[in-house]
């Protein structure tokens, strides 16, 4: 299970490098334009996707107040992806410096609904990663609407073939 979700955290991050580094040389108003999905905009996409990465680290280091970052962002598009990048390969990190059973610990978090939950740190990984494969998706669909055709692959197996971590 280690090489495996170490693989997908290597994934996550390059993906990520691919397909954001694209939209960072988009001019903003592309970045902002709203085009329809989950998320309007890959501005507000990408919001929430650097949320999600943030809210998912805080519960797993037992912060009991977790803080979205979006509540008090006031930045660029190029600033989230900076952020979020930054939060990938601190997730690829950890992955990469755990044992086997630290991946297997169960730990107890509480959704923003005050629900609580026990479940096994991989879950939470696999869900991470699942993740971040959807909203890609969606940055990619978004991209299209917006007439662009020159949209970098960020395919597993693409990843896999150059074996990059």
């Amino acid at each position: 299970m280690k090489e495996m979700l170490t693989q997908l955290s290597a994934y996550h991050l390059w993906a990520n490098q691919q397909l954001l580094h694209a939209i960072l040389l988009l001019p903003s108003d592309q970045q902002q334009a709203e085009v329809g999905g989950s998320f309007p905009s890959l501005h507000l996409t990408l919001l929430h996707m650097w949320d999600a990465e943030s809210i998912w680290w805080q519960r797993m280091r037992l912060q009991e107040r977790v803080a979205f970052p979006s509540q008090n962002f006031d930045g660029t598009t190029a600033d989230i992806i900076t952020q979020l990048l930054a939060l990938n390969k601190q997730w690829h990190e950890w992955v990469a410096a755990q044992h086997e059973h630290g991946l297997e610990h169960v730990f107890l978090y509480q959704n923003s609904k005050k629900e609580k939950f026990k479940q096994p740190i991989y879950q939470m990984l696999l869900h991470l990663f699942n993740h971040g494969t959807y909203h890609r998706g969606q940055l990619v669909s978004q991209m299209r609407q917006l007439g662009l055709n020159k949209i970098p692959q960020t395919d597993f197996i693409v990843w896999s073939r150059k074996k990059i971590y």
